[in-house]
């Protein structure tokens, strides 16, 4: 973000995003602290937020921008919803396990507050990625491929630890096949061998 000159009427607002529900900071700007809200991570949740923080501004102020931490997963929804709304979203990393939050505690509205510092000072931020259009998609297939491939090998480990149990014919039948006909020949077997596959000695 391009350094600015910032007033006292100004808004700088951060926010701490969870799964249910964001924690919001307002500070002026000049650094003072002006209320903190907790809103419904929902649509609106998210008009509720903007509308408080316009009624922060005053009468020489502008909303300058929000600082949100997880803008690829918990707060991909609100930056969205800000950007839509023509606000200016930056993406802020979360403080060090060991090193401010050990000295500061931990809480919240702390971390929200730490977002909209950063703005203060001068840490360069980045804007977040849309998340949509054809990354996005790539990344979702991705997920999914990855997905299915951990899932597929777990069956495969399971299936063979299973049939180390089984009977002396059955073994001798299907360990020496590859995957592919191992699940095929598996498949096929009566229930009463699948069964006796599972059945220890």
């Amino acid at each position: 973000m391009p350094s600015m000159q910032l007033r006292h009427d100004d808004v700088i607002v951060g926010v701490d995003t969870h799964k249910d529900e964001h924690v919001a900071v307002l500070l002026d700007g000049f650094g003072g602290r002006l209320t903190e809200l907790f809103i419904p991570a929902t649509i609106a949740g998210y008009e509720q937020l903007l509308a408080f923080c316009h009624s922060y501004v005053g009468p020489d102020g502008q909303l300058v921008s929000f600082e949100v931490e997880g803008t690829g997963s918990y707060g991909v929804g609100l930056a969205r919803f800000l950007r839509r709304h023509a606000q200016t979203v930056l993406e802020v990393h979360r403080p060090p396990r060991k090193g401010e939050r050990r000295m500061s505690g931990k809480s919240d509205t702390i971390d929200a507050e730490h977002a909209a510092r950063q703005v203060l000072s001068g840490i360069t931020m980045a804007q977040p990625k849309t998340a949509d259009g054809a990354i996005e998609a790539l990344r979702l297939i991705k997920i999914a491929r990855d997905t299915a491939v951990k899932s597929r090998t777990t069956a495969m480990i399971t299936l063979k630890a299973t049939l180390v149990t089984a009977s002396d014919e059955l073994r001798s039948e299907l360990e020496h096949l590859t995957d592919f006909k191992l699940v095929a020949a598996c498949a096929q077997l009566p229930s009463g061998h699948r069964r006796s596959a599972v059945r220890s000695d």
